[in-house]
C-alpha cells in the first residue's frame, strides 16, 4: 500500500545538498567532469526525493535522504526569513525554513518563538538579534548546534543556558539582544 502513496516532493534546499553533494565529490575525484555533470543537471531537475536517491547513494557520507546532514550549512542557500515583529501579538517560526545570516526578532508587548530545530542557514554563521520589550521570547535549538548567547538585560532577564559547542561542523549560531522589562529564553531541545 506504501507504494501506491504519492512520491514525497524534493525541496530546493534537499536538491541544493545533493548538488554540494557531487560537488565534493568531482573534487575529491570520484566522480569525471561529464558524470558530475549529467548528475547536476539531473539533481536540479529532480522533482521527488526518489530521483535525489540515485544520484548521490554511491557516494560517501550520503544517507538514504539524498543529502549530507541537514545541520551543514550551506553558504548560498536562500534565506526564507530575516525577521519578525510582534507588537501586542505574537510570531513564531518553526518547521523547515532557512535562516538569513542576521536575523532581527522584536517584541513590544507581545511574544515570540524562533524554532531552530528543522532550520537551514544561509551562512555558516547565523547571528539571531532578539529584543524584548514588555513582553518574551524564546529561542529553540537543537543538541547538536554550536550556540552562543550574549545578550543583556535590564529589568528582566536573557537567558544563556543553551551557550555551548556543537557537532563538528555544525553550523554556529549567536543570539544577541536586549531584554527590556521582559525576557529571551535560548533552550536546546531535540
Amino acid at each position: 500500500m506504501t507504494s501506491e502513496l504519492p512520491e514525497i516532493r524534493a525541496s530546493d534546499a534537499e536538491r541544493e545538498r545533493a548538488a554540494e553533494a557531487l560537488r565534493t565529490a568531482v573534487a575529491e575525484g570520484r566522480l569525471d567532469m561529464e558524470e558530475f555533470g549529467e548528475r547536476l543537471e539531473a539533481a536540479y531537475k529532480a522533482r521527488t526525493h526518489a530521483e535525489l536517491v540515485p544520484l548521490v547513494r554511491d557516494l560517501p557520507e550520503a544517507p538514504a535522504s539524498a543529502s549530507p546532514s541537514p545541520r551543514k550549512a550551506e553558504a548560498g542557500a536562500r534565506a526564507t526569513s530575516r525577521g519578525a515583529v510582534a507588537v501586542f501579538g505574537g510570531f513564531a517560526r518553526r518547521g523547515p525554513w532557512t535562516v538569513g545570516r542576521t536575523f532581527t526578532a522584536f517584541t513590544l508587548w507581545g511574544g515570540g518563538r524562533i524554532d531552530l530545530r528543522e532550520a537551514q542557514f544561509e551562512d555558516r554563521e547565523t547571528v539571531i538579534r532578539c529584543f524584548a520589550l514588555f513582553g518574551g521570547m524564546g529561542v529553540l535549538v537543537p543538541p547538536d548546534l554550536d550556540v552562543e548567547v550574549r545578550g543583556f538585560a535590564l529589568f528582566g532577564g536573557f537567558g544563556d543556558k543553551a551557550t555551548g559547542p556543537g557537532a563538528p561542523g555544525a553550523p554556529k549560531v549567536r543570539v544577541t539582544g536586549l531584554a527590556l522589562w521582559g525576557g529571551v529564553g535560548v533552550k536546546r531541545r531535540s
